[in-house]
C-alpha cells in the first residue's frame, strides 16, 4: 500500500506545488526588481502556471494540469471568503467520505446510467441464477436495478468510499431489495465467486484489473467494463449502450 501511495498522482501533484513555490518566489522577486508589481491573484496565477507546466512535463494526465493551474487561485479565493472554519471542515469530511482513497486507487466517482443497466441486463438475460458483482458500485444503481429485474439472480456491489456505500445500503433496505453491498477494496474480492464482473473504474487500473480477472475468473464468466478498455486483450464484444456515450466492453473467459 505504501508503494501505491508513493506512486499516486495526488501525491505527485502536491510535490509539484511544493516545487513550483520557490520557482514562483524567484520569478516574482525578479519581476519586482524590474519594477513590475503583482497582486496576490497574479502571484497565485504564476504559481498555478508553473505547477501546470511541471505537471505536463512530468507526464501526468491532462486534468492534473488543470488542477495544478487552478489550485493556488482557488486556495486564495477560499481564504478571502471569510467563512467559518466549520464550513471547510464539513466540506472536507463530505468530500473525504465521497472520494475516500481516490488519491491511491486513482478511481474517482463515476456513476453509470439506466441505459448501461439495460445493456447489462440484456447481456445476462440467458444466465439463470446469475451471480454478478459491480466493483466500485457507487450509489448502487446498477446492482439495485438488476436485482429488481432478476429475482432469480444474486447481485452484489463493493465500494471503498463510505458515503456511496452507506447510501447504497440504505437504498437497498428502503426498497426491500435482495441486493448486497460490501464495503472494501475489490482487490480483496475473489472473482471466481461470480459469473459476471462489472467495472466502471479508470484507465489507471485496467491493467491490474485484467491481471486479477485472468487469474481468478472461471470459464464461462464475463468481465464487463464501461468506457475503459484493457490494453492486454481486445474485447470479445463491444456494445454502444448509449448513442453518443462511451462503449461497453465485454471479455469472455
Amino acid at each position: 500500500m505504501l508503494q501505491q501511495i508513493l506512486r499516486a498522482p495526488a501525491l505527485k501533484a502536491i510535490l509539484i506545488q511544493v516545487l513550483a513555490f520557490p520557482l514562483m518566489l524567484l520569478l516574482v522577486y525578479a519581476l519586482a526588481r524590474l519594477g513590475v508589481a503583482m497582486s496576490l491573484l497574479a502571484v497565485a496565477g504564476v504559481q498555478g502556471a508553473l505547477a501546470a507546466i511541471i505537471t505536463w512535463r512530468a507526464g501526468l494526465a491532462r486534468w492534473w494540469c488543470a488542477i495544478g493551474l487552478l489550485f493556488a487561485p482557488a486556495l486564495l479565493g477560499a481564504s478571502q471568503l471569510d467563512l467559518p472554519p466549520a464550513v471547510f471542515l464539513v466540506a472536507f469530511v463530505f468530500l473525504l467520505s465521497l472520494y475516500w482513497s481516490t488519491f491511491r486507487t486513482q478511481v474517482p466517482f463515476y456513476p453509470s446510467g439506466p441505459k448501461v443497466w439495460q445493456a447489462v441486463a440484456q447481456l445476462i438475460a440467458g444466465r439463470p441464477g446469475v451471480r454478478l458483482v459491480d466493483i466500485g458500485s457507487g450509489l448502487g444503481g446498477l446492482v439495485l436495478d438488476l436485482a429488481r429485474r432478476r429475482p432469480d439472480g444474486h447481485f452484489a456491489g463493493i465500494e471503498l468510499a463510505p458515503l456511496p456505500w452507506l447510501v447504497s445500503r440504505l437504498r437497498a433496505r428502503a426498497g426491500g431489495s435482495r441486493a448486497r453491498f460490501l464495503r472494501g477494496d475489490y482487490a480483496a474480492l475473489d472473482f471466481s465467486a461470480y459469473d459476471v464482473v462489472f467495472a466502471y473504474l479508470s484507465p489507471a487500473v485496467m491493467s491490474a484489473l485484467w491481471i486479477k480477472a485472468e487469474a481468478e475468473m472461471l470459464p464461462g464468466s464475463m468481465l464487463l467494463s464501461y468506457e475503459f478498455k484493457i490494453a492486454a486483450r481486445e474485447p470479445d464484444k463491444t456494445i454502444a449502450a448509449t448513442e453518443s456515450g462511451p462503449l461497453l466492453y465485454i471479455w469472455c473467459f
